[in-house]
């Protein structure tokens, strides 16, 4: 922090670029400590209003005055807490209580930390997917579009990045659409398994609030499902200890991570479509490319997407790590981490989908470049053809697959190594003629004179 009476240079300071260069507002909202602190007052809230209605001693008066200060919150004050009580949500229960002092004795009553931190996780993470399911969607849509324009558009098809048979430009952003449909189905999944931590003590159980309602189990109960409701959640889950499960987290970043290596294959061909001159991602008209080779195109909205991706697929080793190492009950060291993964991976995951809607909608394609290529390697397409009508004709396929191939090798090394052009189909037709041909002479009267037609 700045020192007083002077302005604080943010430019002095190290700031995420996910957040100072690349997000969205409203994930970088969701992930704020506005966002979060102000949830942990809502908790309260509900945990006040649910403890009221199953007849603890709090008056409508405090629950007023709770309601009115929820983003009433003196960011600076609980900083000075923290330092002094090192205890954020402590901090946090003394700054509220300051703006409420009517209702201070009963904020927080019976909860432990975990009841704010990890049920704020638990709803930041569902806003998190409740922002990014839209934009998915977006993409498959803009994708849908582009590929139903193409459809028919031949293009050729690669195996091993090598020359293959035809495909249609539309067909292969199928394969980038039907990616993506999964991981819609794999975020949608995710989300709706989560559950809310609850209304539970410091080490899973509920005695504390079994010692508020003097041993009424099913006043705890009632209180669990009042609080989970209230929160926006159709389920708890049913067994915790203070915190809910780490592997909750191994789970959405999974999905996330999966998502991310969708995104990375997605932009990876669309790089070396770019290279081969075939699409190309959108060029601003006073884009520059390069600072000393004025004529480059770089597929810069691509190649950020691929590096975005490839964190993103790696932060699902932390939540790996940290299910791993939490002993019994629970251990601080998840904390730290925890901080920094969730709230990247979401934050990733948003700027990749954003700039991937935005390529989707203006990618350049250009025809007369597809077809070029396609003359180009239609000779060898051709062979898969040729063996069969060979064989129909009475070949071995073993056979004229060799043959075949000794032919095709022979015209590649003509354009690999001479610059010549593809010779590929007189080859055969020279081998047609002056091997084959003679060879089914002696069956002509078999074959009722269709030795040409087999041909």
């Amino acid at each position: 922090m700045a020192a007083p009476g002077e302005e604080e240079d943010v430019m002095a300071r190290y700031r995420s670029p996910l957040v100072s260069r690349y997000a969205s507002a409203e994930m970088a909202y969701n992930f704020s400590e506005r966002k979060k602190f102000g949830t942990w007052r809502r908790l309260w809230l509900y945990l006040a209003q649910a403890e009221k209605s199953l007849g603890l001693p709090i008056t409508d008066e405090q629950i007023r005055e709770m309601e009115a200060n929820l983003d009433n919150i003196d960011f600076k004050m609980a900083a000075e807490e923290e330092k002094k009580l090192r205890h954020d949500v402590m901090a946090h229960v003394h700054t509220f209580a300051h703006c409420c002092p009517k209702a201070a004795a009963i904020i927080h009553l019976g909860a432990t930390s975990c009841y704010v931190g990890d049920n704020t996780d638990l709803i930041v993470l569902r806003d998190g997917f409740n922002l990014l399911l839209p934009k998915l969607a977006r993409v498959i849509s803009r994708l849908a579009d582009f590929a139903e324009k193409y459809a028919d558009m031949p293009a050729l098809g690669f195996t091993h990045y090598q020359p293959a048979q035809l495909t249609t430009v539309g067909k292969r952003c199928c394969l980038w659409i039907q990616d993506l449909c999964m991981d819609l189905q794999n975020l949608e999944r995710a989300r709706d398994d989560l559950r809310f931590r609850g209304v539970k003590g410091t080490t899973g159980t509920q005695a504390s609030f079994l010692q508020l309602f003097e041993g009424d189990h099913s006043k705890v109960e009632e209180l669990d499902r009042l609080v989970t409701a209230k929160a926006g959640f159709k389920r708890a889950y049913m067994v915790t200890g203070q915190t809910y499960s780490r592997k909750v987290d191994i789970g959405v970043l999974a999905v996330l991570a999966s998502l991310g290596a969708s995104i990375h294959k997605i932009c990876t061909d669309i790089r070396l479509l770019a290279n081969l001159k075939e699409i190309e991602e959108p060029f601003e008209k006073d884009q520059i490319g390069s600072s000393a080779m004025p004529y480059k195109r770089n597929p810069m909205r691509s190649e950020r997407c691929c590096s975005l991706a490839r964190h993103l697929m790696t932060l699902v080793m932390d939540p790996l790590q940290t299910a791993a190492v939490q002993w019994f009950e629970r251990t601080l060291d998840d904390s730290a981490n925890r901080r920094v993964c969730l709230a990247e991976a979401f934050l990733t995951a948003d700027i990749i989908l954003s700039t991937l809607q935005n390529i989707s909608e203006g990618l350049v394609v250009y025809p007369k470049v597809i077809e070029r290529r396609i003359r180009q390697e239609l000779p060898f397409m051709a062979t898969e053809n040729i063996i069969m009508a060979m064989v129909k004709a009475g070949g071995n396929r073993q056979d004229c697959h060799e043959k075949i191939r000794v032919l095709s090798q022979q015209a590649a090394a003509v354009v690999k190594q001479e610059g010549g052009d593809n010779d590929f189909i007189a080859r055969v037709a020279k081998f047609l003629k002056e091997e084959v041909r003679p060879a089914l002479i002696p069956y002509q009267s078999k074959m009722g004179g269709k030795i040409e037609l087999a041909l």
